[in-house]
Formats: structure tokens, C-alpha cells, sequence
């Protein structure tokens, strides 16, 4: 009896060590699996940034950091100028613009979305915020065009309603979808023992939503005002077609402006590989990337300063 037990004992010992060794086993094959996926997005982020700074670089051989910011954008004149400064106003004022009317807007939909309304409603408001996610840029560069330059030309009496502000109206259009989702995410997310202990307080529910639930969600909202910024400076198409394209300084929403993207898509097509023009456009590729980079930083930088004030 006891030679069956330890025969019993030792078949129990070697199956837990097989079943130990196989769980390591599976443990550091999904660890590695998931290193190697992560890694995988991080090469290809480093093989852009080094592609276009590799492109970017020639043009300061010839042309001065000074020189590259100055206000006139004139590649293809004799002597040629490559001031990107009428660029990076255009499309910072179609962004503050385009942000000015969709930051709101998104936001006040999102709380409707999460604190206010009842179940159909918000059903509905919902899929009509993805309907507008899902339409390509084109159609509402189309929608500008045709229908909202001729009405912004006859109301203001404009020369042409390819302005600023009609690139600054799609542009709000198009980054409201992505800022009011994730606003309503980051608001739903939001524990509903906050909002209980609120109301349970005597607070009406306009008081806890000003108060604690847009407070307690602020990094997500913040998050999603930031990319929505992304989506609205990092729009091509619909800016091309609405914007005008004229390459001027101005702080006027009733003029044509030209963005960063759109010089990059109007002219990447005709210019000569390896000309300095070629290289200049790349150097407003890596401007949109800093940017977009300085916007992801300051994004990180608010979102760590309030964690550490909401749990400090």
C-alpha cells in the first residue's frame, strides 16, 4: 500500500512541475509576442521620423533657419523664397478657428450624451456623431465648396467664399465627432458613486455636473480636445478645396489662406526629386510633426498636473 502511494505521490509531482513548466512556458512566449508587437510600432515610428528629417535636412545647406521662417512662400521664382511663416499662420488660424466652434460644441454634446439624456435620445444623438465620423474628407470639401463658399460669398460680399472661415466651418464639422466620443467616453467613465454622493448632498444634477463630473473626467476631456486639434490641423483634402490656397499673412477669417498640409499636397506632386523645393517640403512635413508632437506633450504635461491635484 504504501509503493502505491508513493507511485501516486511521484505521478502528482511530475505532473505539477509539467504543468509549472508548461505556464512559464506560456508566460514567456506571450511576453515575447507582445514585446515584439510593441516594438514593431515604435520601429516604424523611428523609421519616419528618420525618413523625413533625412529629406528635411538638405534644405539648410542652401537656405537659413531664418530665412526658412521668414513670410514668402516663392519656390519656383528666380531667385526662389521659402518662408513657411505664411503656412504656419494660415493653419493656425484655421485651427484656433475650427477648434473655437467644435471644442464647445463637442463637449456640451458629449455632457448631453452622458448626463442628460434619456435612453432613445441619446441612441440617436450617438449615431448621428458616427455618421459624421465616417464621412471622408472629400464629401465635406465638396459640401464647402458647392454650398458653403457661394453662401459665405453672397452674405459677406466677398471676391471668392474659398476663406479662412470656410475651411475654419469644415474643419469644426469634422473634428466635433472625434472630440464629443471621446468626451462622452471619458464622462461615462466617470464612477456613478461620485454623482450619487453629490445629489445625496443636495446638489442638483447641473451642480454635480459642472462640479464633479466634468472635474473628475477632466484628462480624459482633455485628451480629446487635443486630438480632435490633431484632426482638425492634420485635415488635407477639405482644406484644399475650401481654404483658397493663397499663401499670405493675415488675420482675417474673409481671406483665403493656404495651410501647411495643403502647400505640402498641391506641390509635392510636380516637384523635382531631390531639388531643394523637394527638401523644403519635407521641412514643413517635419514642422506638422513637431507640432503635432509639442500638442501630445502639453496634452501629457496637463493631464500629469491634474492627477496630481485630483489625488493630491
Amino acid at each position: 500500500m504504501s509503493g502505491f502511494t508513493r507511485k501516486i505521490d511521484n505521478n502528482y509531482k511530475v505532473k505539477t512541475l509539467s504543468s509549472s513548466s508548461l505556464s512559464w512556458l506560456r508566460r514567456r512566449l506571450d511576453r515575447g509576442i507582445f514585446a515584439v508587437l510593441g516594438s514593431i510600432s515604435l520601429i516604424a515610428l523611428g523609421l519616419i521620423f528618420f525618413f523625413i528629417f533625412r529629406e528635411a535636412i538638405p534644405l539648410f545647406y542652401k537656405v537659413s533657419v531664418a530665412s526658412f521662417f521668414g513670410p514668402t512662400w516663392l519656390p519656383t521664382f528666380d531667385p526662389p523664397s521659402y518662408g513657411a511663416l505664411s503656412m504656419i499662420a494660415g493653419s493656425a488660424l484655421v485651427t484656433v478657428a475650427a477648434l473655437a466652434v467644435a471644442v464647445p460644441v463637442g463637449l456640451s454634446a458629449a455632457a448631453f450624451i452622458a448626463e442628460v439624456a434619456p435612453g432613445i435620445m441619446k441612441d440617436i444623438t450617438k449615431s448621428i456623431i458616427e455618421i459624421l465620423a465616417g464621412i471622408p474628407s472629400v464629401v465635406y470639401g465638396f459640401f464647402g465648396l458647392a454650398l458653403l463658399a457661394p453662401f459665405l460669398q453672397t452674405t459677406f460680399s466677398l471676391s471668392t467664399g474659398r476663406t479662412a472661415l470656410t475651411a475654419a466651418i469644415i474643419l469644426s464639422i469634422m473634428a466635433l465627432p472625434t472630440i464629443a466620443s471621446l468626451a462622452e467616453d471619458a464622462l461615462t467613465a466617470v464612477p456613478s458613486s461620485y454623482r450619487e454622493a453629490s445629489l445625496a448632498m443636495g446638489a442638483t444634477r447641473w451642480e454635480t455636473m459642472w462640479r464633479v463630473t466634468i472635474p473628475a473626467a477632466f484628462s480624459g476631456l482633455l485628451g480629446a480636445v487635443i486630438l480632435g486639434m490633431g484632426r482638425a490641423i492634420g485635415e488635407t483634402m477639405a482644406v484644399l478645396m475650401v481654404a483658397g490656397n493663397s499663401p499670405q499673412i493675415t488675420t482675417s477669417l474673409l481671406k483665403p489662406v493656404r495651410t501647411l498640409t495643403a502647400g505640402i499636397a498641391l506641390e509635392m506632386g510636380e516637384t523635382p526629386f531631390g531639388s531643394t523645393h523637394y527638401h523644403a517640403l519635407f521641412s514643413l512635413g517635419v514642422l506638422l510633426l513637431l507640432i503635432t508632437l509639442a500638442m501630445n506633450w502639453t496634452a501629457e504635461w496637463f493631464r500629469g498636473r491634474m492627477r496630481r491635484r485630483h489625488h493630491g
